[in-house]
């Protein structure tokens, strides 16, 4: 469990094919740092268990169905990854519940920059629509954002300065795709009003 804020930006070092999925290797000082073999990292939102730690550098496995559902299978050398460490009991949810189960890539459809602000407009499936609403929460590639507006296939965030400077979102493009979850609780207010 996570809550979808970002403490480390990590760059790819390694990103190589293994059987049928890739083995990613990331340079992070703070996280790298804290972390051990076992333990859980939110990458770009996605949940992976670190299988190696050496200095700055973490190494994770990730399989054909995390690369064929996240954008992590995209990611080249140099590409540079929002990272979280998993909950531990008794820590502060500044964020919201975040699983690291990514539902879908989502593409950013349109970004409005308003000096240090900016306005984000997301395209994604409607199943994922369903499940949102104005001022509820998702995660965008692992940050906890605050929706603005919802229609059948888009979602609207307003993003801070300090999100901008401290995550990857701060340098996306209209096309760049992203991982999206939503809310755990809209999951279950939707499967519960599927089921009557």
């Amino acid at each position: 469990m996570f809550t979808g804020l970002v403490q480390a930006l990590g760059e790819v070092v390694v990103a190589t094919p293994d059987g049928p999925g890739r083995r990613l290797v990331f340079r992070s000082q703070p996280t790298a740092g804290s972390a051990a073999v076992g333990a859980s990292i939110a990458v770009n939102g996605c949940c992976l268990t670190v299988v190696d730690v050496q200095a700055d550098q973490l190494t994770f496995e990730a399989g054909p169905e995390t690369l064929s559902r996240t954008n992590l299978g995209q990611l080249t050398v140099g590409s540079v990854v929002n990272l979280e460490a998993s909950l531990r009991a008794g820590d502060a949810v500044g964020g919201h519940f975040v699983t690291g189960h990514i539902d879908a890539i989502g593409t950013l459809q349109a970004r409005q920059d308003e000096g240090e602000w900016s306005m984000f407009t997301f395209a994604v499936p409607a199943s994922l629509t369903r499940q949102m609403v104005s001022k509820g929460s998702v995660a965008v590639d692992g940050v906890s954002l605050t929706l603005v507006d919802v229609t059948d296939s888009t979602f609207s965030v307003q993003l801070i300065p300090h999100t901008l400077s401290v995550t990857t979102l701060g340098k996306i493009a209209a096309g760049d795709p992203v991982n999206i979850e939503t809310d755990l609780l809209a999951k279950y207010a939707a499967k519960a009003a599927a089921s009557g």
